[in-house]
């Protein structure tokens, strides 16, 4: 079980968007980051809303194309202290594939929950996701990033501490201790 941090971090906070990481799970192989995505339609549209709420999920976003990305796309990042980044963009999930050694790291991965309410007279709605970050971080501050132009969120940038992290990876325990399966 991973060990819990509350982070409370606010990502981006615009009109209709605001994207946080309320929590983050540390195990000993890497860092699992809670991600709400709060909506709500305000000015928009009821077709505009719904656009932007499917563009929470890549898979319902044309590819990359020549030249740049899709304004719809929303995009996360990480980059640690020597300049080595992880992205979630160009992955493909229509298509998981169990990898048979590990990836050269670090990897960020999309992992998909999902939640969606109406909050008072005024149409919202929560999206719920997880950004996988194997493997754990190194035990100094690095960045995480967001932009979904089409959400109205430029480029937003936090930093977020690798020793605490690190320090709470030393706190989670694993599911199945060793030992021999009974018969």
């Amino acid at each position: 079980m991973g060990a819990l941090m509350v982070s409370g971090l606010v990502l981006a906070r615009v009109p209709n968007v605001v994207i946080t990481v309320p929590t983050i799970r540390a195990f000993k192989t890497g860092c699992l980051m809670d991600v709400e995505i709060v909506m709500r339609r305000l000015t928009m549209s009821p077709d505009d809303f719904q656009a932007l709420s499917l563009s929470v999920y890549p898979h319902m976003v044309a590819g990359v194309r020549a030249g740049g990305l899709p304004d719809n796309l929303l995009r996360f990042g990480v980059r640690f202290a020597d300049g080595t980044k992880a992205t979630t963009v160009g992955q493909r999930l229509d298509r998981p594939q169990i990898p048979q050694d590990p990836p050269s790291g670090p990897r960020l991965s999309w992992l998909f929950g999902g939640m969606s309410m109406r909050s008072g007279d005024e149409d919202a709605g929560v999206t719920v996701v997880g950004l996988w970050l194997w493997p754990l971080p190194p035990p100094e501050t690095f960045e995480l990033a967001v932009e979904w132009p089409a959400g109205g969120v430029g480029l937003s940038i936090v930093e977020l501490d690798g020793s605490a992290i690190a320090a709470a990876a030393q706190r989670s325990v694993p599911y199945w201790p060793d030992s021999t399966p009974s018969e």
